[in-house]
């Protein structure tokens, strides 16, 4: 057991295992056939794994799955809080949902995650959707047996938002999207309190799993047969701090390498003030370690760092993607970047493009600043126009398509080991490398889910085209 007492206590997982029969017990003798479920996720990968394990517990309880919400006995959305818009489309999917529950009275309607977590949209939720029967935050997830029997014994409506630093419940039944691409968390909450950021507050202070319980999901998938294992975390590169595991990030990486099988292992989000050079070594020295790594910076002015308090310079940033170039120099290094911070000017934008003409990203995950209630940047002065933070975007979106098209037309001629996943548009899989690129190749949906040796042969500015030799 960690140290700090982060777990849940066994009674609990007890106490809900009891409910989770209960409810089964009702949903038989209510139903003629197995009732449908429909869930839905936005947000992170933090959020779909979470997804995941919502889904496990509802399968546990008897249901069955479905993709058309007008089929659903229960709509289940696990909401996110990060940008305006996820927050917006919650809230218009929910308001279609009020006809539905007119035509189907038994329907079930659930909102839960870190939106809802916020005191004030719980709120909003409860007085202006009546219909929807239960609202529960992300302290509360492992309760879901709970709240569905109770919700079908008594028809009442139910709101819990637990405050609080968060915990960790284990032994959560997981019904996982991808027979062969597995969400293995190993961390959860934040303590960076970028002032930009709501996640500390909905998700709560960094708490780590048990070093062996990771260990011992990773050897299960492995042998489950997955082939990519992707470790999360808030902050994933802090793991192991709080509470004091015993383990830093390294060394869980190596451990979880040393396990026999053939598998790839990616992990996100990284923070720089976090990434060390023994990580970079780690990196480099394990072979199934994925050469890829995920690194916001936000912006390239050390005056709009300062204020997002993110805790490095531009120049540390500059220094630690040199380092870890020269120690794998086929790493594929991404990033986050924030456009029109508060109190950001042109000047301080250009710095941002510097740093990122500099840098060589393969690709950035390029945002408009978003305020959310509750952080300290909500409260700074924002004096720039959405017009001109617009046109600050495209700018940036236009600089970092030539540096991709350039990194992408560096891989033509080459061979990569890449795993066949998904179905394009264009009806060819998608393989992907162990630095994250996205080759289009002729073949049938046999190959997914295994590995194969591709080589290129043309280049988009943000895909491949190749071939298995």
């Amino acid at each position: 057991m960690i140290k700090g007492g982060f777990d849940i206590p066994a009674q609990e997982n007890e106490r809900q295992a009891e409910y989770a029969s209960l409810a089964r017990s009702i949903i038989e003798s209510r139903f003629s056939a197995k009732p449908k479920a429909f869930v839905h996720t936005y947000g992170c990968q933090g959020n779909v794994a979470d997804g995941e394990r919502l889904k496990g517990m509802l399968e546990r309880m008897g249901y069955e799955f479905t993709d058309d919400v007008a089929q659903a006995d229960l709509v289940l959305y696990n909401t996110c809080a990060v940008r305006e818009h996820a927050e917006d489309r919650v809230f218009g999917n929910v308001g279609a949902l009020k006809t539905l529950k007119t035509q189907n009275r038994d329907m079930r309607i659930f909102l839960c995650g870190c939106m809802v977590q916020q005191p004030h949209i719980a709120e909003k939720f409860y007085k202006s959707y009546p219909f929807v029967d239960v609202i529960f935050g992300t302290n509360a997830l492992h309760r879901l047996p709970e709240f569905l029997y109770r919700s079908l014994s008594s028809g009442k409506r139910i709101v819990e938002i637990p405050s609080g630093d968060g915990f960790i419940a284990e032994d959560i039944p997981v019904r996982r999207d991808s027979s062969f691409k597995a969400w293995l968390p190993i961390m959860y909450g934040c303590n960076n309190f970028c002032t930009y950021c709501i996640v500390p507050y909905v998700r709560g202070r960094e708490r780590s799993r048990d070093p062996e319980r990771i260990l011992e999901e990773a050897r299960s998938l492995v042998k489950d047969g997955y082939k990519e294992i992707t470790l999360l975390g808030q902050n994933v590169n802090s793991y192991g701090k709080n509470p004091d595991t015993g383990y830093n990030f390294a060394r869980l990486l190596r451990e979880i390498n040393d396990i026999e099988g053939d598998f790839i292992i990616r992990f996100m989000t990284s923070h720089p003030k976090d990434c060390t050079r023994e990580l970079l070594e780690t990196m480099a020295e394990c072979e199934k370690v994925a050469k890829h790594l995920h690194l916001p910076f936000q912006s390239g002015s050390d005056r709009i760092l300062k204020l997002m308090n993110r805790g490095y310079t531009s120049q540390q940033y500059l220094d630690l993607v040199e380092t870890a170039y020269s120690l794998i120099p086929d790493l594929s290094i991404t990033a986050d970047v924030i456009v029109g911070f508060p109190g950001e000017t042109y000047e301080d934008f250009e710095m941002t493009e510097r740093l990122v003409e500099k840098a060589g990203f393969t690709s950035m995950f390029t945002f408009i600043y978003s305020p959310r209630e509750g952080t300290k940047a909500a409260a700074m002065d924002d004096p720039v126009s959405a017009e001109e933070k617009g046109r600050w975007f495209r700018e940036l979106l236009d600089l970092q398509e030539g540096i991709a098209a350039r990194r992408t037309a560096q891989c033509v001629g080459k061979t990569y080991r890449a795993l066949c996943e998904g179905v394009a548009k264009s009806g060819n899989i998608e393989a992907r490398t162990s630095g994250n690129f996205i080759i289009e190749i002729p073949a049938d949906e046999s190959v997914r889910g295994t590995f194969r040796d591709v080589r290129v042969t043309a280049a988009k500015t943000w895909m491949l085209s190749g071939e298995i030799i």
